[in-house]
């Protein structure tokens, strides 16, 4: 008499985290209008860098100016820079708000995203799968902005080494690092404004709301900035941090500016996906 065999019982077995942030950036990038948006923003360097190079050859007899855009004339590993320092004030921070519009506001609009709240998945890793696709493809932006900017300021403006605005001359290397760091410290940027966005997307199906709300925040915080009687609120306005981008030109790098930026930056990262995590957790679709 043989004994019976009991079969094991069935458990649900979760999908791979790197699997599902693959997915999750896979589905992205095949939207038309992030494809559009990336190829546009690329765009953004060439064309600064064709206007600067018309306006240096029309004025080559005329004194110049004193602001960045002067100093990228004859001077190109300065253009991507240049380039991501104009385009924070709010190309790069509209396109962090459509990415976290679309990651959880269009997911409702879809209705898809009732689906994946109801499905035996945490709604933490779902969050944490969306905030992902945010930050990658917002550092895809910058990147791409960086790469054609370099190329473009080489082959349309020249020189050897990057000018700093110290009147300081470094080498190729150190140019090239310089351009890395302001795709780091402008990414972090994007992403603090993403994280706002993210909250204000798990709380709304309408993702035109998200972008308003975030773009507002940006020029509210913009207006706010420059009134002297209310400077004792520069120390909590997002985009305090983005002038101390400019300081990566600076020749000593002043350290002491672009960490602070980086943590105000990463205050509203953690408090946006705080908020964000918190609805979350408790919509029921």
């Amino acid at each position: 008499m043989t004994a019976m065999t009991v079969p094991a019982p069935l458990t649900a077995r979760r999908a791979p985290l790197p699997r599902l942030m693959r997915s999750e950036l896979r589905m992205m990038l095949r939207r038309p209008r992030t494809l559009i948006g990336l190829g546009l923003l690329a765009l953004v360097p060439v064309v600064a860098g064709i206007g600067i190079a018309i306006a240096t050859d029309a004025n080559s007899d005329e004194p110049m100016g004193q602001g960045l855009e002067t100093l990228v004339a004859g001077n190109g590993l300065l253009l991507p820079v240049f380039a991501l320092v104009v385009s924070l004030n709010m190309l790069l921070p509209l396109t962090g708000a459509m990415l976290a519009a679309d990651a959880l506001a269009g997911e409702t609009a879809h209705g898809t995203l009732r689906n994946l709240l109801t499905a035996p998945v945490g709604r933490a890793r779902l969050l944490a799968v969306k905030a992902f696709g945010v930050a990658t493809v917002s550092l895809l932006a910058t990147l791409l902005m960086a790469v054609t900017g370099t190329i473009a300021g080489i082959l349309l403006l020249g020189g050897e080494g990057m000018l700093t605005s110290s009147g300081t001359q470094l080498p190729f290397l150190d140019g090239v690092g310089r351009v890395l760091l302001t795709v780091v410290l402008v990414t972090v940027q994007v992403w603090a404004l993403a994280a706002v966005a993210l909250a204000v997307s798990a709380w709304t199906e309408h993702p035109l709301i998200v972008v308003v709300v975030s773009l507002g925040l940006v020029i509210v915080s913009g207006v706010l900035s420059v009134i002297p009687a209310l400077d004792w609120l520069d120390p909590v306005l997002i985009t305090t941090s983005w002038q101390s981008v400019s300081d990566v030109v600076r020749d000593p790098l002043p350290t002491g500016s672009i960490t602070e930026g980086l943590l105000r930056a990463a205050c509203y990262i953690v408090i946006g996906y705080s908020l964000a995590l918190s609805r979350i957790l408790t919509r029921d679709g």
